[in-house]
Formats: structure tokens, C-alpha cells, sequence
């Protein structure tokens, strides 16, 4: 499995804007791309505006397909706007421990 974890730093006072986009977007992919097994989004405690994407796809291809969806392509057209910053980590999954 493939994995990309991608810290976004928003513009200020942008946080409502980005959830209102970013949750439907994360709940859409893993409800209706079968493709994709994990899409949390995290907020940080002391950094209201920095929040973390944990993605997790099948393979790379599957997350090629992802951002081909209409759910995507609605979320990036509200939060290009909203971010100040953005990077991405790219990794292998080796392991997924289930939820209890």
C-alpha cells in the first residue's frame, strides 16, 4: 500500500473555509474510492491553522484515480485559496494496526 501524509499550513482565519471542503472530500474518498482505505484529517492542538492529511491508498495508481473524482476536484478548487504552505511525505505502508 502507499501512503502520503501532507502538512498544510492555512492563511489565517481560513479554518472553517478548509474543513468545510476537507471533510466531505476525506469522508467521500473512503466511502466511494475502493482505493482508498484511510483518509484522516488532523488538526493540530497548538497550531489551529496546521493540520495534517493521512492518506492511505492501495498503490500509487489509486491515488492517481483519487484525484481525478469530483470530490477532489471541488475540495482543491475551495483550498488552493486557503493555504500558505504545503509539503508532502510519500511512503510504503508496511503495516496497518485496526482500530479497536
Amino acid at each position: 500500500m502507499y501512503s502520503i501524509i501532507v502538512k498544510t499550513k492555512l492563511k489565517p482565519g481560513k479554518t472553517d473555509e478548509f474543513l468545510a471542503a476537507m471533510l466531505p472530500n476525506a469522508a467521500a474518498s473512503v466511502r466511494d474510492e475502493p482505493g482508498c482505505h484511510t483518509f484522516d484529517v488532523l488538526q493540530d492542538r497548538e497550531d489551529p491553522e496546521l493540520f495534517w492529511l493521512y492518506e492511505i491508498y492501495q498503490d500509487e495508481a489509486a491515488l492517481a484515480d483519487h484525484k481525478l473524482t469530483p470530490h477532489y476536484k471541488a475540495s482543491r478548487a475551495v483550498v488552493t485559496d486557503l493555504i500558505a504552505e504545503q509539503s508532502v511525505i510519500r511512503a510504503d505502508v508496511l503495516a496497518v494496526n485496526p482500530a479497536r
